[in-house]
């Protein structure tokens, strides 16, 4: 059953919603694992089939049963993207051709990267900031996935995550001795070096291209062009996007990866 590429479709919400509730609960220090799921407003736990991804915030409207406070859409957000990140990488997996064990090998490995990514990319949303705890181990990931495929490729990987790290440390540290401020964060350096660590050293100019663009774009959308220097602007985002297209793109065309 593991071995099903599809299994990752049907764990997706569930996943999901843990991934919410960790992006939620950390930045704020509290627990994640332990403490039971309550109304933010009324402080009423919620029973087992209020805990059902999706279908539960549908029957009730996006409202807590008890205090009919809405329920932040945050949530289930999180939830619908995690199952688009699992169909996609399904779809970029069967674009590529890898077959049997492989291809679940491939959407195990598409979703645990997009996954981490997502939560990522929420807590630096929303608060601007990428936690060690996370961003880490990420790379300890990308490095021991990269030795299955022998010492060389460890060895070229660990390059790649030296080699982001150090350009947006660079960068970061430039900025803020011109600028007198900070402009780019080491937690956005240590999330290039996990990319590095997970798709190696010729993807990187397509991540930082990409990421900039993706950045500047939302950032035109949800401003309406109204962009001042003294706006946070957190570039997390789109840099976990930017690396987990990389990483689709390798997926479903191996000649270009």
């Amino acid at each position: 059953m593991l071995l099903s590429p599809s299994l990752p479709l049907v764990l997706a919400p569930f996943i999901g919603s843990f991934l919410g509730v960790l992006a939620w609960r950390m930045p704020r220090a509290e627990p994640v694992i332990l403490a039971r799921s309550a109304c933010p407003r009324c402080g009423t736990r919620l029973t087992a089939w209020e805990l059902v991804p999706l279908l539960s915030y549908l029957a009730q409207k996006g409202r807590c049963r008890t205090c009919r406070a809405p329920i932040d859409r945050f949530h289930p957000a999180m939830e619908i993207l995690a199952l688009a990140i699992a169909a996609l990488t399904v779809l970029a997996t069967w674009q590529g051709g890898a077959p049997g064990p492989l291809a679940a090998a491939a959407v195990w490995r598409g979703c645990l990267f997009g996954w981490w990514l997502l939560v990522l990319a929420a807590i630096d949303l929303r608060t601007f900031r990428l936690p060690d705890i996370l961003t880490l181990p990420l790379t300890a990931a990308g490095l021991i996935l990269a030795a299955t495929n022998g010492w060389a490729m460890v060895l070229t990987h660990a390059t790649a995550a030296l080699l982001g790290y150090g350009i947006f440390t660079t960068l970061a540290l430039s900025y803020r001795r011109l600028r007198g401020h900070d402009g780019l964060g080491l937690g956005d350096a240590k999330l290039l070096a996990a990319g590095g660590a997970w798709l190696g050293p010729a993807a990187l100019p397509m991540v930082v291209c990409g990421a900039a663009l993706l950045t500047l774009g939302a950032v035109l959308v949800t401003t309406r062009g109204r962009i001042n220097r003294n706006m946070p602007i957190p570039f997390g985002p789109g840099l976990a996007a930017s690396l987990w297209g990389t990483w689709l793109w390798q997926t479903a065309y191996p000649f270009h990866g």
